[in-house]
């Protein structure tokens, strides 16, 4: 870990500390909550990497970087009591990992599970689940002066994936399920929050700058947002944009495709389904979930990357200073980028992260909001 951070610390000319985002998987949040010396090596190790932790990524849950993840990343889901005690286990080792100047953390969870296998009966288990674990974290907060909050985060095909869902979900289902386990709503809105992923709402069509003023409107805690960018096919009908898609094929993460037809959208589970000829319409872009670094442009007529979204994003930031969410850049892809994209060695990745932070960097400055 030293070696990477000290290298895009070099290569930005930061200065002896960077904020950070980690994914800890379940058996190591299970460690790290259960042995003191484990959690204290850990601590050093973040003081020895100059890093200042403030957010975690609770989504996946075992090996991210497997061979072949795909829908193995929506298990186990918020039905499921593996997913509340994983949850629980990162909020203590959050709260006692923040630095001591800061009282508020972030975790970002699952939109509660994979919309396929989603049904009423998992549902009212993932609200129980979810009410329990504000009350949880409300005796984490007592004891230990900091405050998590843990954010559901949209994604194309879960049981979460649009706006006017997630404003139904909290402002519907979540005081029900309170009122039904005595647990105050005040409790639920301060420990339970939305993390907003820019590619996952462009996917869905959806304008960012409005999708968080309703949001905002409906008094929704924004704890996090992930800044990241889709692909977006422009001219699907052509056997060249096609071919340019086809080269982000790859077998380990799932690449949902979208587009708009007849005021709906729709869309398709993965890439492949998309490039052996869908029932996917060609006469609109299609929009891909492939998160590609936030800086490029990428060359040629055929794809295009859904930035605008980011730059959406930071426009509302900039008019509704009160809304301080966490910022993440969250490319979890170089190693499976196509290979024209992909990092040659270490040095080359270090480039890419730098080039990433410097980009969002520039583009905060623009807007007043560093």
């Amino acid at each position: 870990m030293r070696n990477h951070v000290d290298a895009v610390r070099r290569a930005r000319a930061a200065p002896a500390a960077m904020g950070a985002g980690l994914w800890v998987a379940a058996q190591a949040a299970q460690t790290l909550r259960g042995d003191p010396a484990a959690l204290e090596r850990f601590r050093a190790a973040l003081k020895d990497a100059h890093l200042d932790l403030f957010t975690l990524n609770g989504f996946p849950y075992g090996n991210f970087h497997a061979a072949a993840v795909k829908t193995a990343v929506y298990l186990p889901d918020w039905s499921d009591a593996k997913r509340y005690a994983y949850t629980l286990n990162l909020a203590g080792v959050l709260a006692e990992l923040l630095p001591a100047e800061r009282a508020f953390g972030t975790i970002s969870t699952l939109p509660l599970g994979y919309g396929a296998l989603w049904n009423d009966v998992k549902h009212a288990q993932a609200l129980e689940h979810l009410v329990r674990l504000a009350g949880d974290l409300a005796a984490l907060r007592e004891a230990t002066g900091k405050r998590i909050v843990v954010c559901l985060e949209m994604e194309p095909d879960c049981a979460l994936q649009r706006t006017e869902q997630m404003l139904g979900f909290f402002g519907d289902d979540l005081p029900a399920a309170a009122r039904r386990h005595d647990m105050p709503m005040e409790i639920v809105n301060a420990h339970l929050g939305l993390c907003f992923d820019t590619c996952h709402q462009a996917v869905m069509f959806e304008d960012c700058a409005d999708s968080l003023a309703q949001l905002r409107h409906a008094g929704i805690t924004i704890g996090k947002i992930q800044l990241s960018s889709a692909l977006e096919l422009t001219q699907p009908g052509s056997a060249e944009a096609l071919n340019a898609l086809a080269a982000f094929d790859e077998p380990r993460y799932l690449h949902q495709v979208k587009a708009r037809h007849n005021g709906a959208v729709v869309g398709v589970i993965d890439l492949p389904a998309a490039l052996q000829g869908s029932a996917l319409p060609t006469d609109g872009v299609w929009r891909v979930h492939f998160h590609v670094p936030i800086q490029a442009r990428l060359d040629g007529q055929a794809l295009r990357t859904t930035q605008p979204a980011i730059h959406s994003t930071l426009d509302y930031l900039a008019t509704d200073l009160e809304l301080s969410p966490h910022l993440e850049v969250e490319t979890y892809t170089w190693n499976v980028l196509p290979l024209q994209l992909r990092p040659t060695d270490d040095a080359a990745l270090h480039a890419g992260l730098a080039g990433e932070i410097d980009w969002l960097q520039a583009e905060l400055a623009q807007r007043g909001l560093l």
